[in-house]
């Protein structure tokens, strides 16, 4: 992918919708959440600061995050869907 986020902004592949309910019902296209979990598959230099110091950013590629449901500006690149968002908008990093 020749894609580099600027600044304080990352690039997130989101998990993919589950397809059926714990108890095995299957979920309509129409019915299925957007995911909040995805994998950072680039981040940008960092946030500059008044002083014109970059902050470097406390996610780095392969985490897993998870983000607010309505964040972020939905992409396509190459075929796959992605989200480029800032990193304020992500919520925590899930450990493994």
């Amino acid at each position: 992918m020749n894609l580099t986020p600027l600044h304080d902004r990352v690039i997130i592949k989101p998990a993919t919708p589950e397809e059926t309910t714990k108890g095995g019902i299957i979920i309509p296209d129409t019915a299925k959440e957007k995911p909040m979990q995805g994998e950072v598959i680039a981040v940008g230099n960092g946030k500059v600061n008044d002083d014109g110091k970059i902050t470097p950013l406390s996610v780095k590629i392969g985490d897993k995050v998870l983000y607010g449901k309505y964040a972020g500006t939905e992409i396509t690149v190459d075929g796959d869907e992605l989200l480029i968002m800032r990193e304020g908008d992500i919520f925590a990093v899930v450990k493994k």
